[in-house]
Order: structure tokens, then sequence, then C-alpha cells
């Protein structure tokens, strides 16, 4: 099933959800769902936010005890030279109240593309490099929420994730298996503006140093994202924009996404990107599966 079928599916999925909600009353249908949610007098205070699907957080801002998720995702990046399919396997789980714990395991797999030159002859020595496929680190984060106000509908914390980057598949037993390290600190704030509509500033350095280079790469993200999320319901449409600053130069990648409950413990995602300013790459997306045991 190619990606255009999936749109079209959720679309779907998204379009009868929104006649199925006509039919009540908008204003009971979101108290009914952000109480499930915030109304527990016998738990800490939280605040419903829409999180992103992208750019992911390690648990839901003002997590709760028990807490607790399965993530799966599927991607494809359109480079210049090669295409780039990743796949993650995540999950996160919450061990008090307001924090998040995770362990990820993001993969890359990469596929050269051939030149103008290969696609007229046959000499396959045309064909653009393209670099090594693996498993591109061992990914554990934590996530502490330090403030949740009801009266404002916000939410702010901190986290840190740290990956221990491994070596590619073609260097497995030829050399070290961990090859550097990349710490990446971060501060989150959210705000729900009435029932529907949801913003999110999620913000950090990322700084790499691998282990055969003396020197120290640090780029600086940011993240910003509005999300409209359809009444009473689980299901969202929103955009990401994704922003790196490093040294003189500013990426930034706009992804319009949107989430969909398939039942009461799985939800899908699905993320286009598209790339502004950014020199080698060109259109991407991403799918997401959510399940919440």
């Amino acid at each position: 099933m190619n990606l255009n079928k999936i749109t079209y599916i959720i679309l779907c999925c998204v379009l009868s959800t929104l006649t199925a909600t006509a039919q009540h009353s908008k204003n009971t249908l979101d108290s009914l769902y952000i109480n499930e949610t915030e109304a527990h007098p016998d738990k800490p205070a939280k605040v419903l936010h829409a999180e992103p699907l992208y750019i992911d957080l390690i648990r839901d801002l003002g997590a709760r005890k028990g807490e607790k998720e399965w993530n799966v995702g599927m991607g494809l990046l359109d480079h210049n030279t090669y295409d780039r399919y990743e796949a993650l396997v995540e999950y996160e789980w919450a061990p008090m109240d307001r924090l998040g714990l995770e362990v990820e395991l993001p993969f890359s797999f990469y596929y050269p593309l051939q030149s103008p030159n290969s696609l007229q002859n046959s000499d396959q020595s045309d064909t653009v490099s393209a670099p090594s496929s693996g498993l591109e680190s061992l990914k554990l984060a934590w996530q502490y929420t330090i403030l949740v106000s009801e009266k404002y509908k916000t939410s702010l914390a901190v986290g840190y994730i740290h990956e221990f980057e491994i070596n590619n598949f073609s260097q497995y037993g030829k050399g070290k298996f961990f090859t550097g390290n990349v710490y990446n600190p971060f501060f989150i704030a959210a705000k729900r503006w009435g029932q529907n509509f949801h913003t999110l500033i999620y913000t950090g350095p990322v700084i790499a140093k691998h282990f055969d280079s003396p020197t120290v790469d640090t780029h600086w993200q940011f993240n910003s994202n509005i999300h409209y999320m359809i009444p009473g319901t689980r299901n969202f449409l929103g955009i990401e924009f994704n922003k790196e600053m490093h040294h003189n130069d500013f990426d930034m990648t706009i992804r319009p996404q949107m989430r969909v409950e398939v039942t009461e413990n799985i939800m899908i995602g699905i993320v286009t990107g598209i790339p502004i300013s950014r020199e080698s790459e060109r259109f991407s997306s991403f799918l997401r599966l959510i399940y919440e045991p």
C-alpha cells in the first residue's frame, strides 16, 4: 500500500469523525474527552496537549505513574543522490508522576540513485555512492514536567537524550561497536488555547562527539508546532516547523501531519516533510504506529 492510499484512508477516517461529531454538542464532546484525561481527583494535575508526531516527546507532559506506550515508525527521505529509509522502535513509560523515560532503536537504510549518465548507458560506474546502512544508535532519554498549570492550560518540561552512536552494518567486527556520543538537553513549553487548539515549542542543542575526531559538532534545534484536535476525539490535524541552526547555516522542514485513532489502544500518525532551504534533501514521508497497552 503506497503513501497516497494510506493518506486517502486516513483522510476518510478524519472526515468520518468530523461527520459523526457534528451530530453532537461540540462543547459536550470536548469536555468529555478533556475530562477523561484531566479530571482525576486522586491523581496529580495534568493538562491535555497534542503531541507532535515527528519530534516525539519522551512521554505526555504531566505524565502519571504507570503510563506506557510503544511506537513503531517508518519513513522515506529523498536526497539528491540517494534515498534514505528510516525505521524506529521505541518504548516509553512513566515510573513516577511527571517523569517519562524512553528507549529507542533508530535504523537507517540507504539506497544510491543513478546519475543521468547511467540511465543512458549500462555502465554501473555512474551509480552514486550512499552512506552505509545500520542501526544508528541506542537512544536513552528522560523528561520531567516542571510545571502544570490547569488555570492557564500550560505545561513546561525539561529533558535529556543521550545517543550511543553505533557503527554501520558493514563495519561490524572490524572496529569499535560504539563510535561516539550525542548529547541533547531540551526544553518544552506547551499551551492549549480554548478546547481544541494546541501549540508547543521544543528547543535545545545537539552536541556530537565522535571517538575518532578531536572536534565537537554542535547545532541547535528549535521546533514549533500548532495542532487542532477534533472535538471529542484523540484525532488531530497539525503542522510542525522543524528548524536547525549550524554555524551560519539555517535549515527548516515544514511537516503537515495528522493522527487518527484506530482502536482504543492504537493510533496512526502520518507526516509529510517539505524542506525549506535544505541543499541536499527533498520531500519526505513518515508513518508512526502508536500503541498504548
